[in-house]
């Protein structure tokens, strides 16, 4: 991937050390029946009720501190990845601004928190255990960069550009946000059952992935940020975390009805959708027949 002569966003608040970035990590001392449990939370793009309800389920186990003078990771890789992310970030916003200004709208960029184990959010208490989230109700995308070692070492999707994926699903949801339609599904999942909730979650998040698709396509036809093998990692990624493959290796057993995110083949198909369009119009999930 192509982003060594960017810039770096100045949207990124990083509170891996001190404040509440130094909150005791709760996945160390997790039983493997709670980490097993937590699996199905790994999806990119976790919603707000899902951070809250996952919290809770973690605030039952005994967190476990790192030892006094031991680092969490390995400070200068981290901090590359810290560098990598926020031209990423910076990467998103040039092209939602163009985007959105095509539409005669003004896009508002959002801001990217880096974290290390727990962190306070607006929407609630946010975990490293729960992945990458964004936040409508601070408008923020919150990452523990240790999540690209799990998905380099448990989903086996590494690659500079399945992080870059990454980003650009929490970015997608940011955009959802922007144009309300968040909002709507959120008010439709009140009055649902909740299989039709979880249905329209599945939507949502596979808009989020069309929407980080054309992010890349747009990105690409401006600034040639794609190299050979890119896609294929954002697509191995996918592939990684669908519902039905998480289930598989989580519990054993799909359950349809109990899907919030879609499958991997849905996850991947989204994605091209958007990388192949370069449209916006084109990710209505919520008009589509077939997902």
């Amino acid at each position: 991937m192509r982003l060594d002569d960017d810039t770096e966003s100045q949207n990124v608040e990083d509170r891996r050390s001190g404040g509440m970035g130094g909150l005791p990590i709760g996945r160390g001392g997790l039983g493997v029946g709670t980490v097993v449990l937590a699996l199905v939370a790994w999806y990119f793009g976790i919603d707000p009720s899902v951070v809250i309800n996952g919290a809770r389920m973690l605030e039952q186990q005994a967190p476990v501190s790192a030892p006094a003078g031991k680092p969490l990771a390995s400070d200068a890789r981290e901090d590359a990845t810290a560098h990598f992310v926020a031209k990423v970030l910076n990467d998103t916003e040039k092209t939602w601004h163009q985007v959105f200004q095509e539409a005669g709208r003004t896009y508002e960029e959002p801001k990217l928190v880096l974290f290390r184990g727990a962190t306070q959010t607006a929407c609630g208490a946010g975990q490293a255990a729960m992945g990458p989230f964004y936040c409508p109700l601070d408008r923020k995308v919150y990452i523990d960069l240790a999540f690209y070692d799990e998905l380099r070492q448990h989903f086996h999707a590494p690659g500079d550009f399945a992080e870059a994926y990454v980003i650009a699903h929490e970015i997608g949801h940011h955009v959802q946000n922007l144009l309300g339609i968040s909002e709507r599904v959120h008010q439709a999942q009140q009055r649902a059952s909740k299989t039709q909730a979880n249905a329209l979650s599945v939507r949502l998040e596979l808009q989020a992935d069309c929407l980080a698709g054309v992010w890349a396509s747009r990105a690409d036809a401006a600034r040639k940020i794609l190299e050979t093998g890119d896609v294929d990692e954002a697509l191995r990624a996918a592939t990684a975390i669908g519902d039905d493959t998480l289930q598989k290796q989580s519990q054993g057993v799909v359950v349809p009805e109990s899907f919030t995110h879609g499958t991997s083949a849905q996850r991947v198909r989204w994605f091209r959708q958007g990388l192949e369009s370069g449209s916006v119009a084109q990710c209505d999930t919520f008009q589509a027949a077939r997902l």
